[in-house]
């Protein structure tokens, strides 16, 4: 009997090889994160060396962040999700593999390349020509593995996490190909295809789009699946789904000239970004909103569920950071906030809050399923987890607030004869505090994944894969 079910059986390998590099690359980006705001705080700690200097060391605190922790999350819930939701196995279990090892040589690159300055210093774009394609590659057979599961469903439903997850895919694909157009001049240098304001144009369309759909998009992914199982009630609302589907992608695309106000970019361009920035509050509350009323009849869940919590708590500052984003989009507001402190506090409350925060929820959820466990080793572990990580977060974020607003307020100050009130050391000491904190608050946050991975260690460690792979096969089979 067991032959005639195990090609339909799920894949849960390479989900298993993502989950465990998700907690791996959580540790060192954000121990690195940690490390990076140490050095704002004691300069000293840049040791005089150009590869441990702050410039070297930031690109790849984001990369290993976004791309190792986050892509590895989003790696590790698409395949697991597509194939429960689809009522089949992966359609290549050798283009999966591909997907893991690949992915995670573009990681390994990245770490030896950025601290050695070989960069192409676009934000989050930094991988020079050879990784670039390699990352396409991975990417483009990603893509081949998702669909073509979805092709083979056994369900005629596509459902809508799936749709989420598919349109991140696409349009990443899309904006990494079209921003990395390049002339190589050497192995490890290249030139951009494009020039000065078009160049910059083309950057941050790459680069809000990178949070609009690597970070947003495919997370509301794992949100449609991973809130109603782990509430145990059904998605409040399909129809507001497939709405927030459609606005979300349509709109988030225009936002990025939001990032150039007061640069040489075409005024126009500058006010159709604000517009569609602010037009986009409406779709993302409409994602938080109908994740948050899933729990209608299960708040009470969150007293005795850290899982669930870390999954509420998520969209709770994926709200509050949807709201903040359009905000400063207003050129009035961004004329204060603008390359001040404020930008970095509101990329961490999307990043530390909703990203960080619904992939550990989600990780949490899928350990014990996949390793055949009846659940985490430690509840307590999670608990403790989910208050470092708030605390973390809360820390972080108002630190930054008030250093933004103290260093925008500082450096437009003026004297009644038209001098500059403040010199920009002036503002930099009044930083300082503000620097302490939010290296505390880091501390905070990445010491919970070290909790994370003892706890994830210890179920594994007592994990029988071969009832989860047993699990999953009846689960097929009772579904068809």
């Amino acid at each position: 009997m067991s032959t005639a079910i195990s090609p339909t059986a799920y894949n849960y390998k390479v989900v298993r090889q993502f989950a465990i590099m998700t907690v791996v690359w959580g540790i060192l980006g954000m121990g690195l994160g940690v490390f990076i705001a140490s050095q704002l705080v004691w300069p000293e700690l840049n040791f005089g060396l150009p590869w441990t200097s702050f410039g070297r060391l930031r690109p790849l605190h984001t990369n290993l962040v976004i791309f190792a922790f986050g892509g590895c999350a989003l790696f590790a819930t698409s395949y697991y999700v597509v194939q429960r939701t689809c009522q089949t196995r992966l359609i290549s279990d050798s283009l999966a593999a591909f997907t893991f090892w690949g992915w995670q040589a573009v990681i390994v690159g990245a770490i030896i390349t950025l601290p050695l300055g070989y960069t192409t210093t676009k934000e989050y774009a930094e991988l020079e020509w050879p990784l670039a394609i390699l990352l396409a590659i991975v990417w483009v057979t990603y893509g081949l593995v998702f669909f073509g599961t979805i092709t083979k469903r056994k369900t005629k439903h596509i459902y809508v996490g799936n749709w989420f997850y598919g349109a991140f895919i696409v349009v990443t694909a899309m904006l990494h190909i079209v921003n990395h157009a390049s002339l190589p001049v050497s192995f490890f240098k290249s030139y951009s295809a494009y020039s000065g304001a078009t160049d910059a144009m083309i950057q941050w369309w790459y680069g809000h789009n990178a949070v609009g759909f690597f970070l947003t998009t495919g997370f509301l992914g794992m949100m449609y699946y991973f809130v109603p199982k782990q509430a145990e009630r059904p998605i409040y609302s399909y129809r507001l789904s497939i709405v927030h589907f459609w606005a979300l992608i349509t709109l988030y695309i225009w936002a990025g000239p939001h990032h150039l106000h007061y640069t040489a970019l075409p005024d126009w361009a500058q006010s159709l970004g604000m517009a569609m920035s602010i037009i986009l509050l409406a779709p993302s509350w409409g994602g938080m909103i109908n994740g948050m009323m899933t729990l209608s009849g299960a708040w009470h869940k969150l007293r005795t569920d850290p899982i669930l919590r870390f999954l509420v708590v998520s969209l709770a500052f994926y709200g509050m950071s949807t709201f903040e984003g359009p905000m400063m989009a207003i050129k009035t507001v961004n004329s204060l906030s603008h390359y001040t402190d404020w930008t970095i506090g509101h990329v961490h409350a999307g990043a530390l809050g909703w990203v960080a925060m619904i992939s550990i929820g989600a990780i949490y959820h899928m350990i014990p399923r996949l390793f055949g466990r009846a659940q985490m080793h430690s509840v307590g572990l999670i608990n403790a987890h989910f208050w470092l990580a708030t605390i973390g977060t809360v820390l972080y974020i108002a630190s930054m607030w008030v250093n933004g607003i103290t260093q925008g307020l500082m450096w437009r100050a003026i004297n009644d004869d038209g001098t500059l009130t403040y010199s920009f050391v002036e503002a930099l000491q009044a930083s300082h505090p503000g620097y302490i904190v939010r290296a505390l608050g880091g501390a905070f946050f990445a010491s919970g994944m070290f909790l994370m991975a003892y706890n994830v260690w210890r179920t594994v460690r007592a994990s029988n894969p071969a009832e989860a792979e047993a699990a999953a096969q009846i689960a097929v089979v009772g579904a068809h």
